[in-house]
């Protein structure tokens, strides 16, 4: 059987309106002008993190809506695509135009660059208060929070340091255990 590679990210140029119109999107974000088409598939490791820290967001803020894979436009002709991100209401519409609490990455191989270089910027300079990022290969759970326009750490989790708690502006703390993020 021959496998043909397929790259991780794929950049077609389309308009906003072009894209936006399509029937079907495959998992795709819109950057300058340019339609950024995700080839990677979840791995079970990358599902299991999203909804293990969802449920931890969850429970821990039960008046906070996270909602997973949702179009957040940003500053600069950018719309992405946050594996999660939390609101204390539900948005007016897709793509979601205000400013979450905070967004949550999950890496994966073929977007782990894209994930914390290009994203990382793009969302300090859109005010979210906060950016989490889990790499289940990695098996580390990074919290961050927005200070003059950077990131500051404010919570490592890895094998090491196995559990923590993040206090999420006026809307509480999220106790966190590194096992139940990861999925076991």
């Amino acid at each position: 059987m021959v496998e043909l590679e397929v790259p991780p990210i794929e950049r077609r140029r389309m308009s906003y309106a072009e894209w936006w119109a399509l029937p079907e999107k495959p998992k795709s974000e819109w950057v300058d002008g340019e339609v950024v088409i995700v080839n990677v598939p979840p791995s079970l490791d990358h599902s299991d993190s999203g909804n293990g820290l969802r449920d931890a967001l969850k429970s821990s803020l039960p008046g906070i809506k996270v909602y997973t894979d949702v179009p957040l436009r940003l500053p600069r002709n950018r719309v992405r695509r946050p594996d999660l991100m939390a609101f204390d209401h539900r948005p007016a519409g897709e793509p979601v135009e205000e400013t979450p609490i905070l967004v949550v990455e999950v890496l994966s191989r073929g977007t782990h660059t894209v994930d914390v270089l290009e994203k990382a910027p793009e969302y300090a300079e859109a005010g979210i208060g906060q950016f989490w990022i889990i790499d289940p290969e990695a098996r580390t759970l990074d919290v961050y929070c927005l200070t003059d326009s950077r990131w500051e750490p404010l919570l490592r989790l890895d094998d090491f340091a196995r559990s923590g708690e993040v206090v999420v502006a006026d809307h509480g703390t999220v106790r966190l255990e590194l096992g139940q993020v990861l999925g076991g």
